[in-house]
């Protein structure tokens, strides 16, 4: 039985998943310049470990798995500098309902399966229901990033429009979409 070398294909990082990578990190830090260098020390990590590649899962996702140890490195840093051993979780940007929670303080989910399963059904269908009401070619891209998680590249030759075009129509779609639920599911 021989073992199979699983093989990276690093010189094609950036090209295939730097916006990936910024955009999933963006929206955790909210900090344009701190989602670049912790981007960058995920393929500076990636490199460095590449030995340790096994192949178990795509290049994309042992990426994001290493991306998101440095998003949690540097929020327990900035905690620890306070003294504190907390994460905050933000939940809005801007508005009335500005804030983030301490991780330990989140809401827990109830512990009743079916209480569970109902609202789990009744949340998807709401959001099908406010996916129905974007503009067909934001959800078309929104469901092929976000769902279907076709690569970039992919989606870009598909529809014939640019990355920045393409993360662009992927904002103002969770935009759109944030404000539907906001009115449609959390207001009930």
């Amino acid at each position: 039985m021989s073992i199979q070398k699983h093989t990276l294909n690093t010189s094609k990082w950036i090209d295939n998943y730097a916006d990936y990578l910024y955009n999933y990190s963006i929206s955790r830090i909210n900090n344009s310049d701190l989602a670049k260098d912790l981007v960058q020390e995920t393929f500076f990590a990636g490199l460095k470990s590449a030995n340790n590649f096994q192949g178990k899962a795509t290049e994309r996702t042992w990426l994001v798995s290493i991306l998101k140890r440095k998003i949690i490195d540097h929020y327990r840093k900035i905690n620890s500098t306070k003294g504190q051993a907390e994460v905050r979780m933000n939940f809005y940007e801007a508005g009335e309902n500005e804030g983030s929670w301490l991780e330990e303080r989140v809401p827990q989910s109830w512990d009743n399966a079916s209480e569970k399963k109902i609202e789990n059904a009744e949340l998807k269908s709401q959001l099908e229901v406010c996916m129905d009401r974007l503009p067909e070619k934001y959800a078309m891209v929104f469901k092929m990033k976000t769902i279907q998680e076709f690569e970039t590249a992919e989606i870009c030759k598909e529809l014939d429009i640019t990355s920045s075009n393409l993360w662009v129509m992927i904002h103002r779609a969770r935009v759109q979409l944030r404000k539907c639920m906001e009115d449609n599911w959390f207001n009930n």
